[in-house]
């Protein structure tokens, strides 16, 4: 799996003074819209994982942000994005095997903390072998302020009893979110060739260059092999070094 540029919860130097309480989550049923509430500790995530966008966005003429859909392989359906720096970590989802669902904008969070009654609202959930990923996207020069970083410290806290994770994604480092994006372009399986594919993922070509793999396949058609082969990377059928830019020297290797 690809690694964002993600900051830890345990930097953020503002911490809520005393516990966070009165817990709630809030939710809309992604059969017909109701809004649901229920303690954080009852909440299921059978609910949360059909769950509608907590928010609607619109656009707009000179708005700073760029929203979207973007079709996600692992849902089979669109997800929505708020920016450009959301749909990365969106991609990098999409990509990860480890993530069996990704939910934008999951639950509106409540809770008591210092005397004050605090919202916020994730931008993905992220249902995954290991335990559920709750995600905040924010550029790094955001991350120093106070609201923000109280916001992510009191966030952490309460998702922690659950026993899920929150992560902070900023800005990817590296090569690693460049080649995943392009890799996002062969992501569909129906516009693939799929005796290409059946060739492709049957024949051994561990240990030999991406080049190799489409000059031993090409059969007159190496465009085709060649998204085929971009195709079974994103799956990760085969893999390769990510942490530079793809190439046709690129090894590639069985999982």
């Amino acid at each position: 799996m690809p690694v964002s540029a993600v900051a830890s919860p345990d930097r953020v130097s503002t911490r809520a003074k005393s516990g966070p309480r009165d817990v709630r989550v809030s939710f809309r049923s992604g059969n017909d819209g109701t809004e649901l509430t229920r303690p954080l500790s009852e909440v299921a995530l059978d609910d949360l994982q059909e769950a509608a966008p907590w928010r609607t966005f619109r656009w707009r003429k000179g708005q700073r942000h760029f929203s979207g859909t973007y079709w996600s392989a692992t849902d089979r359906d669109h997800v929505i994005y708020e920016s450009r720096l959301e749909l990365a970590r969106l991609m990098l989802a999409d990509y990860d095997a480890n993530v069996n669902r990704i939910v934008a904008q999951p639950f509106l969070l409540r809770a008591t903390v210092d005397g004050q009654q605090r919202r916020h609202v994730p931008d993905y959930l992220l249902i995954t072998d290991e335990r559920p990923v709750v995600v905040d996207v924010k550029p790094k020069r955001r991350l120093s302020n106070p609201t923000v970083a109280g916001t992510f410290a009191w966030t952490a806290d309460v998702l922690r009893t659950r026993g899920w994770q929150h992560e902070v994604a900023t800005e990817p480092n590296g090569p690693e979110s460049d080649n995943v994006a392009f890799l996002a372009g062969y992501r569909r399986p129906w516009l693939i060739d799929q005796e290409l594919l059946s060739e492709l993922a049957e024949r051994d070509r561990d240990g030999r260059t991406f080049g190799y793999a489409v000059r031993a396949t090409a059969h007159g058609r190496p465009a085709a092999v060649r998204a085929a082969l971009l195709h079974l990377l994103w799956r990760q059928v085969y893999t390769v070094d990510l942490t530079r830019p793809l190439a046709e020297t690129h090894l590639l290797e069985r999982p």
